[in-house]
């Protein structure tokens, strides 16, 4: 499995030093200046390796960008509106670029609006760490009585209203705020910032698509860029809704191993693959994550290593990001499939046999605290989850060969 880090590039506040010294082999990164819907230029794919292959000092990294994340997919292609098509044109462009510059493995995902969504940034935990969380009750009374969503009181039962409008009652203002903000704040080091007007804008352009022409909009996307993908030797990995439900009336297509199958079939090729996300996914009680690397393992061309405690009994609730080896998904027993899945394409003879992992978001401790970094990556935490996930692999590694 090849240690990987997530690289923001030059704002980010983790160096290539720190990077390096963390132990990782290779960068996730992305283009987060070009605007969706734009080309990357070969020039700024440059740029960019160079920054990645480049200490402080000028000396050699010895780090490779290895995995594109994310090569973003406008709106209009999602919704098959206004530009979509000059914006898949666009899209291809890039991925002629990015070949050409020797990068093979690309993230994407197909949410509307939101890449992800929590309630809270930095929810403090009894050890004095931070996690984010999100949190339904909380969700809830911003769709209701923030945003004001028409028809989302459809969307909950007697009770959760309940709950939302006590909730919000007893919010302060700058609290009130504060969850506006984190609600909407969508994929750090993205281009696009949302206000709510835009949210609202947005959701209105969704209100009258099903699951089923969402799921046909993306087939349709990789029908135009898979072929293309073969030809240039590019794996491409679909990440998972997060969370992996319906949110504010959209629709959510890749929450369920069901999901995946479904569309992996429907555009079966090796270029078409999964990014499993044991953070995303494992939000839900009814995913099973190591038996998901067991039966989508041949088509899995990236993983995001994280973990989540799920706080109620329900398929979905409330939930919080947990330690690597804490939290509801058994990341003993998902490593052990990766590797097996390894284990097997080695013996397969595929090129591709390494799989790319990163450990995936981390909670804020020690100097992280004062750092203020992109929510979800602060560099000790991400640090301890690496050195975790690699203890796992030194022991089970050499049993399964």
């Amino acid at each position: 499995m090849r240690q990987t880090w997530r690289w923001f590039g030059p704002r980010d506040l983790g160096s290539i030093d720190d990077v390096r010294q963390a132990g990782a082999e290779g960068i996730v990164s992305a283009l987060h200046h070009v605007p969706t819907g734009a080309v990357w230029t070969p020039e700024e794919i440059a740029c960019r390796k160079a920054e990645i292959g480049t200490m402080a000092d000028g000396t050699a990294s010895g780090l490779t960008w290895d995995v594109v994340e994310s090569l973003p997919v406008s709106e209009d292609i999602k919704k098959q509106t206004g530009d979509w098509r000059a914006h898949i044109e666009a899209y291809r462009d890039s991925m002629r670029n990015l070949a050409a510059a020797g990068i093979e493995v690309i993230c994407y995902n197909f949410m509307p609006v939101l890449d992800w969504t929590r309630t809270d940034l930095a929810w403090k935990q009894p050890s004095g760490a931070t996690c984010m969380r999100f949190d339904l009750t909380d969700f809830v009374a911003f769709d209701l009585f923030i945003l004001g969503r028409p028809g989302a009181a459809e969307a909950y039962d007697d009770a959760l209203r309940e709950a939302a409008r006590a909730r919000f009652a007893e919010m302060p203002e700058a609290a009130r705020d504060a969850l506006a903000r984190n609600v909407v704040f969508g994929l750090p080091g993205a281009a696009e910032r949302f206000t709510l007007e835009d949210v609202r804008a947005h959701l209105a352009e969704y209100a009258d698509m099903s699951e089923a022409t969402l799921r046909g909009h993306l087939v349709d996307f990789l029908s135009e860029i898979v072929p293309l993908a073969e030809e240039l030797g590019l794996r491409f990995c679909c990440h998972p809704d997060d969370p992996p439900v319906p949110l504010l009336g959209l629709p959510r297509i890749m929450s369920t191993e069901a999901h995946y199958a479904e569309v992996l079939a429907a555009v079966d090729s090796p270029a078409n693959g999964v990014t499993l996300c044991s953070g995303s996914l494992g939000a839900r009680s009814d995913n099973d994550l190591p038996g998901m690397m067991e039966r989508l393992g041949d088509k899995v061309h990236f993983l995001h290593l994280r973990n989540v405690t799920r706080e109620t009994g329900a398929t979905f609730g409330s939930f919080h990001e947990a330690e690597h080896l804490g939290g509801d998904t058994d990341m003993v027993a998902l490593v052990e499939a990766a590797l097996r899945e390894e284990a097997r394409r080695r013996a397969a003879g595929r090129a591709d046999w390494s799989i790319p992992f990163r450990p995936d978001h981390g909670q804020d401790i020690l100097d992280d605290l004062g750092r203020h970094a992109q929510p979800g990556y602060p560099a000790i935490g991400r640090l301890k989850g690496l050195a975790e996930l690699r203890g796992i692999i030194a022991a089970l590694g050499p049993r399964i060969g």
